[in-house]
């Protein structure tokens, strides 16, 4: 097994060829007029960062155009209401590297962005991205390093958005049983499962913001 392990840049190199031209010209260090267009229409992203803990990947998902480009290096995200665990602002804060991955529901083209980030909690920023009459508690500003699009081989393997594809929520395990789940084992017979779900999807509707 040892022996099949790459554990060289040499050896990567080996077996997987120069990139095509395609690969390297799509690369920017700013947002241009068509990677704009992407990032306003996207409503969803994967933000990556990382910190003494590790790694963490955290979707971020609102309106079309929640990402804020604020000028062709900078672009802004409000950290709206989650469950508080705040995994990747912790990360920030000690380790500003962070990566993103945005989708556009429909289109094969996803687009990536490298940068650094940093919060920011300065009031006339936060009540600029008020949703509903309520401002996120800090907004998280990001410098770009470098921006690309990713080609949609990953789409189409995956038939992300072919409807015949997609799975029945009821097939698979809610939150309230993973909750239960993980909980069984206490004393106080832990969480309850089916109360947990059925309180959650109205409580989410009146606190996505």
């Amino acid at each position: 097994m040892s022996d099949h392990i790459i554990d060289t840049i040499e050896k990567l190199e080996e077996i997987y060829n120069n990139p095509a031209e395609a690969s390297q010209v799509k690369e920017s260090p700013f947002i241009t007029d068509e990677y704009r267009r992407l990032i306003e229409v996207s409503p969803f992203v994967a933000l990556a960062s990382a910190g003494p803990e590790g790694l963490d990947c955290s979707p971020r998902g609102d309106l079309k155009g929640f990402v804020r480009i604020h000028d062709e290096k900078t672009v802004m995200i409000p950290d709206r209401r989650g469950n508080n665990r705040v995994d990747t602002l912790r990360n920030i804060v000690r380790d500003p590297r962070v990566a993103l991955l945005f989708l556009i529901p429909g289109s094969g083209t996803t687009l990536r962005i490298n940068g650094t980030a940093q919060l920011s909690t300065e009031p006339g920023l936060l009540e600029s991205f008020s949703e509903q009459g309520k401002a996120p508690r800090s907004v998280i500003v990001i410098d770009i390093e470098t921006i690309y699009f990713q080609c949609a081989r990953a789409i189409l393997r995956s038939k992300l958005w072919d409807p015949a594809e997609h799975e029945d929520p009821k097939s698979l395990p809610s939150a309230g049983e993973i909750l239960a789940a993980q909980t069984r084992a206490r004393e106080d017979g832990g969480i309850d499962g089916k109360a947990y779900d059925d309180e959650w999807m109205p409580r989410a509707k009146q606190t996505l913001w």
